[in-house]
């Protein structure tokens, strides 16, 4: 069997297992006070024949990096316009953020580690690479706080590739201090963790939990630790993203957008063959949503813009 099909299966075995998503509502009027999508506007697909895209995220810049998986390789999506890949191998790599540095934090899933790859001599070191003195399960999404603290979700997902054995730590969440020295486990209530976002403030982390079908938000405690665990949404979610008013984009089947409160506010459906998983606002003024869905990638404009780029806290 090639590698390119024996890839899909793994993909199409481990999608056949994730909780079934509500049918997605139709998006309210453009016109509507509390749409986040402009007016008139329409998905459109920049790219498709891709292995499974995964992993967008955005630099200050506004240009677009994300992951095509089965294929080992990260692209990026230049505000001109231009789709090039960056970097190939590229450790497997999953969910991605952007830190204040410019380097791209990648979920390097091929040997279950965190990498921080530096972008201009396309070098990773690695931040990350057990718990403990065990392997990690699969780094998935991470998130990266105003203080340079991460948050990365560690579900046990079994890849084609691997070489490893049996898991070795439950799935959780894990929290990386900002100084990158030190790694612990903060959360033992999500049975199969998944998307990770946070507010721009520092103070609430939502995570997508598939093992339950719901997301759950969270308050940050400056040691990382989480607290005051509540339901957002009857809905996991893959990737997420947020936008300046504090709307929380969901994916999956298409995109949700819940506002802060966890009411659903709209959708975005993208072809019905298609699984969502990533997002993230790009370009020049950070006022398109980009969407990294199966083969394709997609891009839809927005009437408003993504949350700021990740500046270090002043002491």
């Amino acid at each position: 069997m090639n590698f390119r099909l024996q890839a899909s299966l793994v993909l199409l075995a481990a999608l056949a297992s994730v909780p079934a998503f509500p049918a997605a509502a139709p998006a309210p009027a453009p016109s509507a006070a509390n749409s986040p999508i402009a007016p008139g506007a329409k998905l459109e697909q920049i790219a498709g024949d891709f292995g499974f895209t995964e992993g967008a995220s955005c630099d200050a810049a506004g240009n677009v990096y994300f992951t095509d998986q089965p294929n080992d390789r990260i692209m990026k999506y230049s505000t001109d316009g231009k789709l090039s890949e960056f970097l190939k191998p590229a450790g497997r790599a999953n969910g991605t953020k952007i830190d204040a540095g410019g380097n791209i934090i990648a979920c390097a899933d091929e040997k279950n580690e965190l990498w921080a790859i530096d972008v201009t001599t396309k070098k990773a070191a690695i931040l990350v690479k057990d718990y403990q003195g065990k392997l990690l399960n699969g780094p998935n999404d991470v998130w990266i706080r105003p203080d340079g603290g991460m948050y990365l979700s560690d579900p046990f997902t079994k890849r084609s590739y691997w070489t490893r054995g049996a898991q070795e730590i439950p799935n959780s969440i894990l929290f990386l201090s900002p100084d990158r020295k030190k790694l612990t486990r903060v959360t033992e209530d999500v049975t199969n963790p998944n998307g990770v976002i946070g507010t721009p403030d520092g103070k609430t982390l939502y995570v997508g939990d598939f093992g339950s079908s719901k997301t759950y938000a969270y308050d940050i405690q400056d040691d990382g630790t989480l607290k005051n665990k509540r339901l957002f949404c009857n809905m996991p979610s893959d990737g997420m993203t947020l936008d300046e008013r504090g709307n929380v984009y969901l994916t999956g089947r298409g995109v949700t957008i819940f506002d802060k409160t966890g009411v659903q506010i709209a959708a975005i459906p993208v072809p019905a063959e298609s699984w969502t998983g990533n997002l993230c606002f790009g370009g020049a003024d950070r006022q398109t949503l980009f969407i990294t869905a199966s083969k394709g990638f997609y891009a839809i404009k927005m009437s408003v813009k993504g949350t700021v780029f990740p500046k270090p806290v002043e002491k």
